[in-house]
């Protein structure tokens, strides 16, 4: 029986935004992601005791994870995905919203295995 290797790519798409109110970025991130379509499997957070903020989905797809640094008055996004339709779509709702966004990179960086 010969088996069939898949080509490994991620789509990892990072970005900072000023707004670091948890319930406000929880919301909204789970917003995008049902537009979007991704299959969420799970969704974890936690708020620290000092401050800060964690939430991480765990999708059919990969995931997204939002941390929160209120004394620097930024929070840091980051979606890594298998699917490149629903990467840029999820892109393109950042992009049209209200957020001020200083994205990490050029917009979606594709991530491949090196070859060994």
């Amino acid at each position: 029986m010969e088996t069939k290797l898949l080509a490994a790519k991620i789509h990892s798409l990072r970005f900072w935004v000023t707004e670091c109110d948890p319930m406000i970025l929880k919301v909204r991130f789970q917003n995008y992601l049902e537009k979007v379509e991704f299959v969420i499997l799970n969704c974890s957070d936690h708020h620290f005791p000092v401050q800060g903020y964690t939430a991480l989905w765990m999708l059919a797809e990969s995931h997204l994870a939002i941390h929160t640094f209120p004394d620097k008055g930024y929070a840091y996004v980051e979606l890594s995905s298998c699917n490149q339709g629903k990467s840029e779509h999820f892109k393109r709702m950042v992009e049209e919203s209200d957020l001020q966004v200083n994205w990490n990179g050029e917009g979606i960086e594709v991530c491949v295995p090196a070859d060994n």
